[in-house]
């Protein structure tokens, strides 16, 4: 681990650190999602930013921001966050995804996942790599 930044309570060096301070449920459904992400986006990159792991093939793609990973002083969300970086350009006719305040990032927060959270993750994805193709 690194020093820590004032906006963060952690800080990693390497996404297997990540890992292993992560509470079981966390650890359990980032393990899922990062399988879910390699499976479905050819050739894409992992690399920690803000301490998460974030998801690129020509750009920014998404991220899982679990919520033992402080951004601020206090816990904002439970469970795991899944975020899109072109969220603004995807359809998502379902309303599937939170939008906040936020301009270009969309996301969802799960507690648990369910095989229908899967499968709406995973055509989710494939529309984000063909905008990342498009741009």
């Amino acid at each position: 681990m690194k020093s820590k930044s004032a906006m963060q309570n952690v800080s990693f060096l390497r996404v297997e650190d990540l890992l292993d301070f992560l509470p079981d449920d966390e650890r359990l459904m980032v393990d899922v999602l990062r399988e879910l992400v390699f499976e479905s986006v050819p050739d894409v990159t992992e690399r920690l930013s803000f301490n998460v792991p974030f998801y690129k093939r020509n750009k920014s793609i998404c991220f899982i921001w679990p919520a033992s990973v402080l951004w601020g002083k206090k816990k904002t969300y439970e469970g795991v966050r899944f975020g899109f970086a072109k969220g603004y350009l995807m359809v998502d006719d379902i309303a599937y995804l939170d939008k906040g305040t936020r301009k270009q990032i969309y996301w969802r927060d799960f507690k648990e996942l369910t095989s229908n959270d899967i499968t709406i993750l995973r055509s989710y994805l494939y529309q984000a790599v063909l905008i990342d193709e498009e741009r």
